[in-house]
Order: C-alpha cells, then structure tokens, then sequence
C-alpha cells in the first residue's frame, strides 16, 4: 500500500505527528487508527464473502482485481490459447528499430536484403535545365 514512501517522507511523517499530536497522544492515536484500519478490512471481507455467496458456485474462482482493467488485459494477454507470447518474444523490437536507423542512414547491415544492393532514401531535388520554364498554371493568376 505505501510503497512508494521513503525514509525521508517516512521520518518526516512521524515528526508531524509527534508535533500534531504531542508524544503523550500518538500511541493512542496509532491504536484508533490501526483499528479503523482493521474493521474497515473486515467490512471489505466481508462484503465480498457476501457478493460471492450470492453470485452462486459458478462464480467461485471470481477475483474482485479481475474488474480492474489492467488485470484484464493482462491476464487475457498471457493467456496462451492466442499464442500473443509467440509473437511477443519474436519481436526484437530494439533490432528493428536499429535496422530501421540503419536503413534511413545508409548504413550496411547483417540483415541486408538478398540483393545485396543498398537503397539511397536521401532526397535528391531535380534540377531544371536553364531554359526550363516552370509550368504555368492559368487559373492561379
């Protein structure tokens, strides 16, 4: 639950508290909080208990973290019936991207094609002779 707290905001959170509720207080004040904390688990158990027990033995298997978006996808994602996991380790997707710089570089690599011929991808502009007039286009003007 807190697991993005450090020491620093860690020890920072004890000093307000011993500031805000003075030495003599906080043991109490931990204790009321730590039961609140408990009776609200409690009621959640509770509760889900209750949604499962009237959802019937169908549903036994039903996870409450299965309705969080990102469980879902991910559960169904690694599920192996649509060999996502094949596809997924067969993309290197640093090889490619290396490949594709490569490519708009002009460099050589390993993986060139069977023809071993290089494709200039640098844009050339076309020069009209001297005498060319550009095309005249009537209706701008």
């Amino acid at each position: 639950m807190f697991n993005d707290i450090g020491p620093l905001e860690l020890i920072t959170l004890v000093v307000l508290a011993v500031l805000v509720f003075g030495p003599d207080k906080l043991p109490k004040v931990i204790q009321d909080v730590m039961r609140t904390v408990r009776k609200i688990r409690e009621f959640s158990e509770s509760a889900k208990q209750d949604i499962r027990s009237e959802l019937g033995p169908e549903f036994k298997d039903f996870e409450f973290e299965d309705l969080n978006p990102k469980t879902f996808i991910r559960k169904q994602l690694d599920n192996d019936e649509l060999g996502l996991k094949e596809i997924r380790n067969g993309f290197d997707l640093k090889k490619e991207m290396a490949e594709v710089t490569d490519s708009v570089h002009s460099t050589d690599t390993s993986t060139s094609s069977s023809s071993g011929g290089r494709i200039d991808m640098t844009k050339k502009p076309d020069e009209p002779g001297k005498d060319d007039r550009p095309p005249f286009d009537a209706d701008a003007t």
